[in-house]
């Protein structure tokens, strides 16, 4: 007569990464970042996170009606804003980030 295995049952794995609240404030995509006064000039000169920083400049172009109506990928720049796009007139929606980039410290 064959004798039935006994299972056992594993131990849960211990997780080892932290939790947002464990996490040290101030780093990665939350780190505060200063803007040059070029960018100041449209979100202000408080230092803030890229996520906020890119947030603050689509309100801006959203509040300026400063997206392309033809081509919506596309960004026209005010005076304010060819200061931060290196003084083009329009940039792809997708240049953004890569422009911004150059203006936090």
């Amino acid at each position: 007569m064959p004798t039935s295995k006994q299972t056992t049952a594993k131990p849960a794995a211990k997780t080892t990464t932290k939790s947002a609240s464990e996490k040290e404030p101030g780093k990665g995509l939350k780190a505060p970042l200063t803007p040059s006064a070029e960018l100041a000039a449209v979100i202000g000169s408080e230092p803030l996170p890229r996520t906020e920083i890119t947030k603050k400049i689509w309100d801006y172009i959203k509040e300026h009606n400063l997206q392309d109506a033809q081509n919506k990928r596309n960004i026209n720049a005010d005076e304010k804003l060819k200061k931060v796009f290196g003084g083009k007139d329009q940039i792809s929606m997708f240049e953004l980030a890569k422009l911004m980039n150059q203006h936090v410290k």
